[in-house]
């Protein structure tokens, strides 16, 4: 099922963006293998709670063996596409460099998923998703005046900045693929997609109407019509009303006289009306008020929430006794699906190397290349 179905990916195991990635890919249909380092590697949590590596199967080698560099070998023979996440250069050590693989597969579209890229100056440097945010400029952007930098979660770097573009890179290349026969090395890099993603702001700031200074702006809490507001039980509304017709609705419902919001000098009244007024209902009071309503107003919700709208559109599904976001996009031809857990590494050894035409499978057990757990 999935819009690509018959598309076999070879997933060289990592950390964060890399496997989200790869789930997306094996969400949309593409059968993807995991290449697991005997006994796994890092996580934030059971192996059946990983989340990120739902969707496809588990084989473990060892990659310090020249029997399992064979047998990756063989498998990128028969791939359209190998992710990996190693710092630039590993990959070329160990043989499954592009130019090793297209040496076997010419069509293979090699995608390299990475913080800094691969060349620059950090390009060897550790670093996480909120260093790479950093350098882009993109964390400069998150917070209130006066205040520092906030981070959010590892959202918009490892996943927005670093797993999309990845997965945007290996869907193009697959696509140029299918023209020229040849296939090509996708660099994707959190610091370039973290840059990327702030091209809209990069326009308004050319143009002035952008300011350095957080905290200041429409979009990042300078403006009291677009920013979060505590209710009587402790809890938030956000509030997005930036069209005219949309403020209009908000300052009706609320019953304010509020003054014009065109003028910047207004905004600390307006804020501290709208601060006060949000304070005197509870956040449940508040969404009954504003339900179905273009003000703009949406409960702040916690992780994996019941919201109405949520359940009816099933955005989030419980399967294996975890709630977990479902797939998306959506698709109305070849609807996407959940149809593996979270593998434990190596769990499917045998029978994913078996299908994939892999010999001599208990040679390579017995020698430890590979490890069926």
């Amino acid at each position: 099922m999935g819009p690509l179905e018959g598309v076999k990916v070879v997933e060289l195991a990592g950390l964060g963006p890399a496997p989200f990635a790869c789930m997306m890919l094996a969400e949309l249909g593409a059968e993807v293998l995991r290449i697991d380092r005997p006994g796994g590697g890092m996580s934030m949590g059971p192996p059946e709670l990983d989340l990120v590596n739902r969707g496809r199967r588990s084989a473990a080698l060892d990659l310090k063996q020249p029997a399992a560099i064979d047998v990756v070998r063989r498998l990128v023979a028969q791939a359209d596409v190998l992710v990996e996440g190693f710092r630039p250069g590993v990959a070329e050590r160990l043989g499954l460099g592009p130019a090793d693989c297209h040496g076997i597969n010419p069509r293979l579209v090699y995608g390299r998923m990475t913080g800094w890229g691969q060349d620059g100056p950090l390009a060897q440097a550790a670093g996480h998703d909120i260093d790479y945010l950093a350098v882009s400029g993109a964390l400069h952007l998150i917070g209130r005046a006066g205040g520092p930098p906030q981070v959010p979660a590892n959202l918009l770097g490892d996943f927005a900045g670093g797993s999309l573009y990845l997965v945007i890179g290996v869907l193009a290349a697959l696509h140029e693929a299918q023209r020229s026969g040849q296939g090509q090395v996708v660099d994707a890099a959190i610091v370039d997609g973290s840059a990327h993603l702030t091209t809209m702001l990069l326009g308004a700031l050319a143009a002035g109407s952008w300011r350095q200074e957080r905290g200041t702006n429409l979009l990042d809490t300078g403006a009291p019509f677009y920013d979060v507001y505590e209710t009587a039980d402790g809890k938030h509304v956000a509030v997005g009303a930036l069209e005219p017709q949309f403020y209009a609705e908000l300052i009706g419902k609320l019953g304010l006289d509020a003054p014009d919001r065109n003028d910047p000098a207004n905004w600390p009244t307006l804020r501290k009306q709208l601060a006060e007024t949000f304070r005197q209902r509870t956040q449940e009071e508040w969404t009954e008020l504003f339900d179905g309503s273009d003000a703009c107003v949406a409960p702040v919700l916690p992780l994996a929430g019941d919201h109405p709208h949520l359940v009816a559109r099933g955005i989030f599904v419980d399967r294996d006794g975890v709630r977990q976001a479902a797939p998306a996009p959506r698709f109305d031809r070849t609807p996407t699906s959940l149809d593996r857990p979270p593998a434990r590494p190596g769990e499917h050894t045998r029978e994913a190397l078996a299908d994939w035409g892999i010999t001599a499978i208990d040679d390579l057990l017995q020698s430890g290349a590979a490890v069926q757990n």
